[in-house]
């Protein structure tokens, strides 16, 4: 029985125990504090949160928070002949204004007057557009949308809820709108219209609906006079929680707080206005001594496979360090494969996305292996029998040596800036926002790891110790989904009936919008992303030239394709059983966190001692295997591109040693840009990553697809080509044309036109084809 096998089931012995099956007692909690008192005559008729200050409005006057929450500030004007987004309507209202803090300028900006007038309005934004709801001069229901940053702005009527009613509580949340009336809860999009969701056990005080995080909403509920909660709504599952149950019974005019809602609670001596508030906290959830045991046994395995690699190879050549000698089982290279293509974001993103929406995504699997088809029967052979390290030795090949050393540059720039240093940070940030493990040990302990092992154990070290990880993060993924089932009521059954309700197995749809993910989307998608895509892609392409001969290069993108559907199904099926679980456990949910950090919060929150630890380990290891990958990638192009290119007769045991030094430089820097990422916002550099593999990368794609699918194509005309489809994707992204995600498609395209006539402009290549291209006559 092999370690990992041992470990798993000695974690499964250890896990009826108890103690280890515990969860943490507390995910959340609710921390109430008392506001200062607002010492006022006058009544109060709202309160609004203005940029994260707390606003108490009169009769045409405001009484703004201190910025530390110590005292309120002087009384200053407000428009009186117009509500307040944000904060409690009148009887009646026509026009609204949105206030904004300058420092300490509070300005009201007039919006347009309504259509009509409405009463019991309630308002919210949602992605930058102002939504009203509430009933006009005959009692029906109107909801209005305005784009107040359009030129010219005027509101727009929708739609209105079935069945009338008056409207308790509007707002915006995951790309919907979510109004509660007296009896009802619905919820409305754009592409489905009005849906009915399960209400509140307890009825919502007006106007209290707060969104929180990036899938749930706080209120205020409990009947008049008696004692108030503070509940939940979780927007994806439709479910309700109770966070903190014995507040005030007299709280009225909530308002958005810091992480909670407050509210005004009476008036005390003098005229004293009594304010309250309630804040969410997150529960720490820290590993405890069994999940590090298992993830110190995990990270010195790594460690101990690349020494054993070291030990046992004599490395006289960079062919052994970089491509293992050729030597590389085919099925191993598959497995590799895989694991290099199935990073910590992917371990963490697609449980999430399976379990805000559904499988569709799971599509783009199962093209792709028609695609890789393609790959394993046209492209691979191809190159493998031209005996590459570096697959832009191709373009050298069919090309020029230009050519060749500008596209292994950009490609070592996108690997090191925009890919390796991503796929270290994003998993660094959802653990150590989960477990406790600060960020920077996180990125530290993964890319030291990693830099130690492959270096000293080169290729051999990498594919090996991919195998080992696919079965650790594959054996926690499915002791995650077997935990679920056994801890529902109903077991899979209960499952199958849940997900089938909420149709969250759907896998195709064929319609042709553009804005959904369609099996044409994908279609295209794998067109360009796979099949054109994978001949320069330096980290997959290693793999395959590390097997035997041309025939187990083939089959190893076989073996890949077979492990793509059922890896796929299972992490799909992780969100599947999340949307489950916590469908009917609400209350174990934080709705501090992003959708994204579901998973590793089910992980921390309820896994036993030691199971915990080993899925914090796979998801470590599918960093890593795909940090070696990158690693391992970007020393051979910096060695076999550049110093074996440079330099006049290398001798092979400096080429190693170059190769080495290489290894670790290339590790340190991907750190060194982690760690700068973690000081940035890490939604918006995310973006740019995608954005600069698009724009650096597309080009040498559309080269190599001039060069292997045509004959007419020569350096001259796909040198134009190049620097075509780079400066026109660049104008692109500067004037944002179109979503960044079609940057690569697009500059792929125009390579391969602009290049190819760029090409009839000069003489057809007077070198050799024989080899070098799809047509087996050359």
């Amino acid at each position: 029985m092999s370690f990992v096998a041992r470990l798993l089931t000695v974690l499964a012995l250890l896990s009826t125990a108890p103690s280890l099956w515990a969860a943490a007692d507390q995910v959340v909690s609710v921390r109430t504090e008392t506001l200062p008192p607002l010492r006022t005559g006058e009544p109060i008729r709202s309160l609004v949160n203005v940029d994260g200050r707390l606003l108490a409005t009169g009769a045409g006057k405001g009484w703004l928070l201190a910025a530390d929450g110590s005292a309120w500030g002087e009384p200053r004007p407000l428009p009186a002949d117009r509500a307040l987004l944000g904060g409690a309507m009148p009887d009646e209202v026509s026009q609204l204004a949105r206030l904004k803090l300058s420092g300490e300028t509070l300005t009201a900006e007039p919006l347009p007057p309504l259509p009509q007038a409405l009463r019991k309005v309630q308002a919210t934004t949602l992605a930058d557009a102002v939504y009203v709801a509430g009933l006009g001069p005959d009692g029906r229901p109107q909801l209005y949308k305005l784009a107040p940053a359009k030129a010219g702005p005027a509101w727009q009527a929708l739609e209105a809820w079935p069945q009338g009613g008056e409207p308790v509580a509007l707002v915006g949340q995951t790309q919907a709108l979510f109004l509660t009336l007296a009896d009802r809860q619905l919820r409305w999009s754009a592409d489905k219209g009005w849906t009915p969701m399960t209400p509140a056990a307890a009825p919502v005080l007006a106007g209290s609906a707060r969104p929180i995080g990036q899938a749930h909403v706080l209120y205020l509920a409990g009947a008049p006079g008696q004692g108030k909660q503070l509940i939940s709504f979780h927007t994806i599952t439709g479910s309700w929680a109770v966070m903190r149950s014995d507040l005030a019974g007299d709280a009225r005019l909530p308002a958005t707080w810091k992480t909670g809602l407050a509210w005004l609670q009476g008036s005390g001596e003098g005229g004293e206005q009594q304010l309250a508030g309630a804040e969410v906290e997150a529960g720490k959830l820290m590993l405890r001594w069994l999940d590090w045991l298992v993830i110190v046994v995990y990270l010195v395995s790594m460690l101990g496979m690349g020494l054993y690699f070291y030990m046992r190879e004599k490395r006289n050549s960079t062919s052994d360090f970089f491509v293992g000698g050729r030597s590389i089982p085919f099925w191993a290279a598959g497995v590799s494969l895989y694991a290099a293509n199935t990073s910590s974001i992917s371990y963490i993103a697609i449980p999430a996305k399976a379990f805000e929406t559904n499988w569709q995504y799971l599509t783009n699997n199962l093209i792709a292996v028609v695609g890789l088809m393609f790959v394993a029967v046209w492209i691979v052979p191809l190159l493998r029998r031209l005996d590459l390290m570096s697959v832009f030795s191709y373009l050298e090949t069919r090309f020029h040596p230009a050519i060749r050393m500008l596209s292994s540059a950009l490609c070592i720039l996108v690997q090191l800036g925009s890919r390796m240093s991503v796929i270290l940070f994003l998993p660094s940030l959802a653990i150590a926002t989960i477990t406790g493990i600060d960020m920077v040990w996180s990125i530290l302990m993964m890319g030291g790891f990693t830099i130690a092992y492959t270096a000293l154990g080169g290729m051999k070290a990498v594919v090996w110790t991919d195998v080992v990880q696919l079965v650790v993060k594959m054996g926690g993924a499915l002791f995650a989904i077997g935990f679920i089932v056994w801890h529902l009521d109903g077991g899979m059954a209960e499952m199958v009936r849940e997900a089938a309700t909420a149709n969250k197995t759907k896998m195709f749809d064929f319609s042709f919008d553009l804005t959904k993910a369609t099996v044409w989307g994908f279609i295209f998608l794998v067109l360009f992303d796979v099949v054109l895509t994978f001949p320069k892609d330096q980290v997959l392409m290693q793999r395959t030239l590390s097997t035997k001969n041309d025939r187990d290069a083939g089959r190893s993108i076989w073996a890949f394709a077979a492990i793509m559907i059922p890896g796929g199904f299972v992490f799909y099926s992780i969100g599947t059983a999340l949307y489950v679980y916590y469908k009917a456990n609400p209350e174990r949910m934080n709705p501090l966190l992003s959708i994204d950090a579901t998973f590793p919060m089910f992980i921390a929150a309820e896994l036993p001692m030691g199971v915990t630890g080993l899925i914090i380990a796979g998801i470590f290891a599918a960093a890593m295997a795909t940090l070696s990958s990158i690693i391992n990638s970007v020393a051979t192009l910096a060695s076999v591109d550049f110093y074996e290119k440079l330099v006049k007769n290398p001798d092979p045991k400096k080429s190693v040693l170059f190769a080495e030094l290489m290894t670790v430089a290339a590790g340190v820097i991907g750190i060194a840009f982690a760690l700068i990422l973690s000081r940035y916002d890490i939604h918006s550099l995310f973006d740019v990553s995608i954005e600069l593999a698009g724009l650096l990368g597309g080009g040498f794609a559309g080269a190599y697809t001039l060069g292997m699918f045509t004959r007419r194509a020569n350096s001259p005309g796909v040198a134009i080509g190049v620097g075509s489809a780079i400066l026109l994707t660049t104008v692109a992204w500067f004037m944002k044309l179109v979503h960044p995600y079609f940057y690569l498609a697009i500059s792929i395209l125009l390579c391969i036109v602009i290049g190819y006539l760029a090409s009839l402009l000069f003489p057809p290549p007077k070198q050799s084809l024989k080899g070098l291209t799809i047509y087996r006559d050359d």
